[in-house]
């Protein structure tokens, strides 16, 4: 016979109104109550039913994340490994369970996020990208869904988001390479409709304009978040007359792709060229040298948005959250970049 939330209430010594109120987190409920309750439900085996308390409390205690649509950029890439691993912590602890949703295009894309939110699957959506008129977002604003949004719109002002300044990331990047005294930096952007993408590529411009620096269009080269698109860049920049001594990569992976394409090259860096990445992933720390990469706190992103998400589905001090949380950055200088000008 199936363990009811009576039986649960009556072994705990509570009510089955308080047993209710622990299983939707109910703020009036102490840690110790909390904690007991939860308990008795593992040893006697409750599982409450879901649909039943939807229906009720009109929430689902679910959330959906929205993956980019390039799945072999999602795997081979930690960055939305370790975001994924922030969202699902918190949520968990929240007692929200997660979805992943994803598209071939962005018409797929709206597609399935409306029927997860419409069928009332979902209570809300994370977003782990940001791109330019973004018809993702615009469904989701227009129809006053909640959502947030792991970057920065240039669409709305007033959306939940949480980001890093990638401007000021970049330019810090950028300046640290100035100050070894490099005269030609290149950089390798992501994909140019992401905002991630044309901030920190303005970061690295503005760094340039601030010293007095030549920029060069041939020293700006646009790829994927995959090694292939380091890979190929570094050919290019290489075979240049005016090669770079420096570059700015926009994502770690990228960089493993410039290392192994240097290495066949039969160059060395820091010797013959110096590199700054960004995100400092753990394996960022582990490569053939150890890449200078600016630390984002990708896990703290990926919490933060999964906290901001269930407070607003919760309508818990909405009048306290700020719209858009930024997350500080730092740049971790390791071996890639603490030469001073290579030989050209």
């Amino acid at each position: 016979m199936a363990v009811t939330i009576k039986d649960v209430a009556k072994k705990a010594g509570v009510s089955p109104s308080t047993v209710s109120r622990v299983l939707s987190n109910h703020p009036r409920i102490s840690a110790e109550t909390s904690r007991r309750v939860r308990e008795i439900m593992e040893e006697l085996g409750y599982h409450p039913n879901i649909m039943a308390k939807s229906l009720v409390s009109r929430t689902t205690n679910s959330i959906c994340i929205m993956l980019p649509k390039s799945a072999e950029e999602l795997f081979s890439n930690f960055f939305f490994m370790e975001l994924i691993r922030g969202i699902v912590t918190q949520a968990n602890r929240q007692g929200f369970d997660v979805l992943l949703s994803s598209g071939a295009n962005e018409k797929d894309e709206v597609e399935g996020v409306a029927r997860l939110l419409n069928g009332h699957r979902v209570d809300g959506v994370i977003l782990l990208y940001s791109r330019t008129d973004d018809p993702v977002v615009d469904f989701l604003y227009q129809n006053n869904h909640k959502f947030v949004l792991i970057g920065r719109s240039e669409q709305y002002a007033d959306i939940l988001s949480v980001d890093t300044d990638n401007v000021q990331a970049s330019y810090d990047a950028t300046k640290h390479l100035i100050s070894l005294g490099h005269q030609r930096i290149g950089f390798v952007s992501g994909p140019p409709e992401l905002v991630v993408s044309k901030d920190r590529l303005q970061g690295y411009l503005q760094a340039l304009s601030n010293a007095g620096l030549e920029s060069k269009p041939e020293w700006i080269v646009e790829g994927e978040f995959l090694q292939e698109s380091g890979y190929r860049a570094i050919s290019f920049f290489m075979n240049l007359p005016d090669r770079p001594t420096a570059i700015v990569l926009v994502d770690d992976v990228i960089s493993f792709g410039v290392l192994r394409g240097l290495h066949e090259l039969n160059y060395k860096v820091p010797d013959d060229l110096c590199l700054v990445s960004f995100n400092n992933i753990p394996l960022a720390e582990m490569s053939t040298p150890p890449l200078s990469s600016v630390d984002i706190g990708i896990y703290n992103m990926g919490y933060t948005a999964s906290q901001m998400l269930i407070q607003a589905i919760q309508h818990k001090d909405n009048d306290k959250v700020t719209a858009r949380y930024v997350i500080p950055h730092r740049l971790v200088v390791r071996e890639s970049s603490i030469f001073s000008v290579p030989k050209a």
